[in-house]
């Protein structure tokens, strides 16, 4: 399991220091929609700019390293209690050696722990699997776009928001014209729909692990997803709230059964440095790859 912990430390370099490549090419699709001259074109060329700088560096693409969260799928065979330990040892590793900036405030003393850990510090959702391979996703979520996701529940008269998929439009469009440009844009959009609060809000960021170019496999949610992203762009607000055809990068949506009485809809939000990374570790052979 040693080797398995600095898997995991190596997770964090590729999920800090470089953006997967669908995000890549949506930024360059969305440099070369925009204006030449335009805020909105030379914002784009600076992150792209960064984002080659931080890759040649091996240096954090963000100074905010932000909230690590795992979810992880554990094969039969594994403790899940020692997986967990295995990413707590990785996280104090990570943090002196990449390096990552010390996020995790105790609430009560307000005092940093300096290395990332602590109560709930870093975030573990645990699952299981079938198959015969560990899978750990990661995601370093920024606190800037952290803090204007919202919830929702439905209907809500303020927003004319009927329980409806149209009403989980209205609600994206709400977030982010709320947002503007606090969360450093072109965002990221994961939306989560279903029965519970902490259902819809975990159930949003889940959507945040999935590719740009992976389309519902829910013909009525792929339709949507498509409409939100273009009605979100028309809010004209653009990269780094400066202006222009691009606010979002994509729309996630994802979904589960509700009560009769109950529709919650949570918007999380990434903001440009979409950072995750996955580690698959083979649990006969030790072997492992790590892709974002």
């Amino acid at each position: 399991m040693f080797h398995l912990r600095n898997a995991i430390v190596e997770l964090y370099r590729k999920a800090a220091t470089s953006l997967p490549s669908d995000v890549i090419t949506a930024l360059k699709s969305a440099r070369a929609r925009e204006s030449k001259g335009s805020n909105a074109s030379l914002s784009l060329s600076v992150i792209l700019d960064n984002v080659d700088a931080a890759l040649t560096a091996a240096r954090p693409i963000c100074q905010d390293t932000g909230v690590p969260i795992f979810f992880t799928q554990v094969p039969a065979g594994m403790s899940h209690r020692e997986i967990e330990h295995m990413i707590v040892t990785a996280t104090k590793i990570a943090t002196r050696n990449i390096p990552l900036r010390p996020n995790a405030v105790d609430i009560l003393t307000e005092k940093n722990s300096g290395d990332n850990t602590g109560i709930g510090f870093p975030v573990i959702y645990s699952g299981e699997t079938r198959a015969a391979k560990l899978i750990i996703d990661l995601m370093l979520k920024g606190s800037g776009s952290e803090n204007i996701g919202q919830i929702y529940t439905l209907p809500d008269q303020e927003l004319g928001a009927e329980r409806d998929m149209d009403g989980v439009r209205k609600c994206v469009l709400d977030a982010v014209f709320k947002a503007q440009g606090r969360g450093c844009p072109p965002y990221v959009i994961g939306v989560g729909v279903g029965a519970t609060r902490d259902q819809v809000t975990k159930l949003s960021k889940v959507q945040l692990l999935r590719k740009l170019d992976d389309a519902s496999r829910y013909p009525a949610l792929a339709r949507l997803e498509k409409k939100i992203w273009d009605d979100v762009n028309a809010l004209g607000i653009g990269p780094l709230g400066l202006g222009g055809k691009t606010t979002a990068l994509g729309v996630k949506i994802g979904v589960n059964h509700r009560h009769p009485a109950s529709f919650f809809v949570d918007v999380s939000v990434a903001c440009w440095a979409d950072r995750r990374a996955r580690l698959i570790w083979g649990v006969h052979n030790a072997k492992f790859r790590i892709e974002n």
